[in-house]
């Protein structure tokens, strides 16, 4: 029997140069650590096969399929995207972002040694927070905001099309607004939907619109809330809780909210999380779960991960 192949699904305007292109570098990573012990290797149109849910039988050859931003679940394949934060990738045969195998993990605190994550949290604000930058352009002027506020970051129509929301965005605004009690709150629109969100917080009385730069609201909220947005881990960097609109793989440290009525009840009990344990969450999620294309242990997991996926070394004709 022929070695399975390993086959790249990509988006079309990326298929020649994918190795050069930042938020796909975990294919660059993978296609350096297979290619020179033997692993064929190809490069389709994501589009071609359902890669947004649909048939998982349309994959079934035999090969392994590694989708870029893939909702597909079958034999034989593994989906893909940066995890939040790079340098850290999902590779993951249930999905990836919200809904990714990590969701269905348990967490529990006192398996993650305090310095090492210490250590990883260092890391994470030393290129993050210092600088004041995200995957998105953020603006360079210090904002002056309110102190204690709340902090509501829009994510367009993203959550309720891929069905990973709990409400409508102005349903989530307005459930905010009027259990938020004297705190201001003040909502950013998302970068790739401004026009959109703008329009929905335009529409709910008491919020406020705030462009600022996310780390100087990050740094002036007392609790982030999104549907499931990568903010709430970077308000995890500052160590603020979190309030989530829908599902997401990072509950296990947050308040979701399903039912907007309770959202005072959410409010509270994410006021009284204490300030310590944000380090070891994100230990346990990014260091234990996730693949950091950048780290030593690479190779080796992700290995592992394919292995699981029913594709060992000896099947794809790889060597060690």
């Amino acid at each position: 029997m022929a070695d399975a192949r390993i086959i790249f699904h990509l988006p079309r305007r990326y298929l020649q140069d994918f190795a050069t292109i930042g938020h796909l570098r975990i294919f660059a990573r993978l296609a350096d650590l297979l290619r020179p012990r033997g692993a064929v290797i190809e490069v389709r149109d994501r589009r071609l096969l359902p890669f947004d849910g649909g048939d998982a039988g349309a994959y079934a050859d035999g090969n392994l399929h590694i989708i870029e931003n893939g909702r597909v679940r079958g034999p034989g394949v593994l989906n893909t995207t940066m995890a939040y934060l790079p340098p850290y990738w999902h590779l993951d045969a249930a999905g990836v972002l919200a809904e990714s195998s990590i969701g269905a993990r348990a967490y529990d605190r006192r398996s993650v040694p305090v310095k090492p994550a210490m250590a990883l949290l260092a890391d994470l604000r030393t290129r993050w927070v210092t600088p004041r930058r995200s995957r998105h352009t953020q603006e360079a002027a210090i904002a002056n905001l309110p102190r204690g506020c709340i902090a509501v970051f829009m994510q367009g129509t993203l959550p309720q099309d891929r069905g990973l929301a709990h409400c409508a965005p102005e349903v989530m605004l307005r459930a905010v607004q009027a259990g938020a009690g004297a705190r201001p709150v003040l909502a950013k629109p998302h970068p790739l939907a401004i026009a959109h969100d703008l329009a929905v917080i335009a529409r709910v009385p008491g919020v406020t619109a705030c462009s600022a730069n996310l780390h100087d609201l990050l740094a002036a909220c007392a609790v982030t809330v999104s549907f499931n947005s990568a903010v709430a881990l970077e308000g995890f960097l500052h160590r603020k809780p979190a309030i989530l609109f829908g599902p997401s793989d990072f509950h296990h440290f947050a308040e979701t909210v399903v039912d907007p009525a309770t959202f005072p009840a959410a409010l509270s009990a994410a006021l009284a999380r204490p300030p310590e344990g944000f380090a070891q969450y994100l230990s346990w999620y990014f260091g234990r779960n996730c693949l950091n294309v950048e780290g030593p242990r690479f190779a080796d997991k992700a290995l592992a991960i394919m292995a699981e996926a029913g594709f060992p070394a000896e099947r794809l004709g790889i060597g060690g």
